[in-house]
């Protein structure tokens, strides 16, 4: 169960005072309101940041052929890219976490901003590997921050009840514009050159940046909220060792552990069967390969569902053990049928993908019990922990099947293969089962 702190008293009309520090004056009024207005417009514009980001990501998918053929490169290029910003993703990830616990929101977010901002134009000025190189990494160090940072406002401006449940919409959103962008950018590549397409998404962080800059800050801790601002720490400890004692306590966390297992492989599974592999299973069935835009989609529009509802369920039954595992579970049998089925008509094919997302959406309580197994000044770390381990699965599960299918796979050949998602699926489940659970945290 998350700490949080002591009872302030409360203001007349109803409004809470919160003390910044020691010794400083105490602040109050609407713009520090906890669920308030500005919460809302906080909130939301971090949410922005988060599409947005996953937008970009998006159109260097379909982007990146045009580029290779500008800057003569070839697709092994492309795809070490590609690689090098998962890389770099990963390692950035479990340092923002510590750093917005740190330095809280104010102004680690609007750097964020425009770190993606600068990678977007350097992407649109790629004429060489260096350049693109250049551009995934500046990118990947303003996108660790991206999701994270929209999940830790959420747990600094809204009650810790609602925690999980403003991090599940920041999924569905995520998961909404990942359905969807694809699409619309493929359109507007036919109407504009690459460059000012990209030119376009690098104007649109210069906006934000500003928004950012001028709009968000950290509120004043009070009662309810998950999520302390560091403010209220008068001394603090070295960067480097104040990072690695955040990381060391979050991950000697039982419950963060368990929880980052969990949501590792539900989220990992579905990111690999959603964008890769469910798509080539379905091939190999004799499916047209434009049904592997559809069963994308389909998988991002039911994780855009599942997100919210898990929290949603959790909180209704106080518990989120059960729903974590539950949902993990439905999760395998899912990907089972996805894969083992003999035979599947494309329909089929198509609600079996969106459940496959739907019952991801589990994986979001990960989340939710992490930051309610640690103080509130360890939130950003345990979010990007629980985050880190989703992407560096994912990672795994894109890759390892790849190195055990022969040249050219029959069906058979990936069953084989992918045999090892419903299984790490119901490991998951399992370790699941061992999380102390944090429900009575909302009664």
């Amino acid at each position: 169960m998350a700490r949080t702190a002591p009872a302030a008293p409360s203001a007349p009309g109803g409004e809470t005072e919160y003390r910044k520090h020691p010794g400083a004056r105490i602040l109050h009024g609407p713009h520090r309101t906890i669920g308030g207005v500005e919460a809302w417009v906080i909130w939301g514009l971090a949410t922005v940041f988060v599409v947005w980001l996953f937008s970009i990501q998006t159109g260097y998918a379909v982007v990146s052929p045009e580029i290779q053929k500008t800057a003569a490169l070839t697709v092994a290029q492309i795809s070490l890219a590609g690689s090098i910003y998962t890389w770099a993703f990963a390692l950035c990830q479990f340092f923002s976490g510590a750093l917005l616990d740190r330095f809280g929101s104010r102004p680690l977010l609007a750097i964020a901003v425009a770190f993606v901002t600068a990678g977007a134009f350097l992407y649109a000025q790629t004429t060489s590997m260096a350049t693109l190189i250049a551009a995934q990494i500046v990118l990947a160090i303003g996108s660790s921050f991206g999701f994270v940072g929209a999940g830790y406002l959420g747990g600094q401006w809204f009650p810790a009840a609602r925690y999980g449940l403003m991090f599940g919409l920041v999924q569905c959103l995520a998961s909404l514009g990942s359905a969807f962008g694809q699409p619309l950018i493929s359109w507007q590549l036919t109407q504009v050159t690459w460059q000012q397409l990209l030119n376009g998404f690098g104007a649109a962080g210069v906006l934000l940046i500003v928004l950012f800059a001028l709009l968000v800050r950290n509120p004043s801790p009070g009662p309810e909220t998950l999520a302390q601002t560091t403010a209220a720490t008068t001394v603090k400890p070295p960067l480097l060792s104040s990072i690695f004692r955040d990381l060391g306590a979050c991950f000697r966390n039982r419950n963060v552990v368990l929880s980052a297992a969990l949501a590792g492989v539900s989220f990992g599974s579905m990111l690999a069967m959603g964008v890769l592999w469910g798509p080539r299973v379905m091939e190999a069935r004799g499916a047209e390969t434009s049904l592997a835009a559809i069963l994308t989609a389909m998988s991002w529009l039911g994780l855009a569902v599942g997100a919210p509802l898990f929290n949603v369920l959790s909180d209704h039954w106080n518990n989120r053990r059960i729903p974590a595992v539950v949902g993990v579970l439905l999760q395998a049998a899912a990907v089972s049928l996805l894969i083992y089925l003999p035979s599947e008509t494309n329909s089929v094919s198509v609600v079996t993908m969106f459940c496959v997302g739907l019952f991801a959406g589990a994986h979001m309580l990960g989340f939710t019990v992490a930051g309610e197994s640690v103080p509130g000044r360890l939130v950003g770390s345990s979010a990007a922990i629980v985050n880190g381990v989703c992407f560096i699965v994912g990672g795994l599960l894109q890759a390892v099947p790849g190195r055990l299918l022969p040249q050219s796979p029959v069906l058979a050949d990936y069953g084989h293969a992918l045999v090892i998602m419903p299984i790490l699926l119901v490991l998951g489940a399992l370790a699941g089962l061992f999380i102390k659970d944090t429900g009575t945290h909302t009664k």
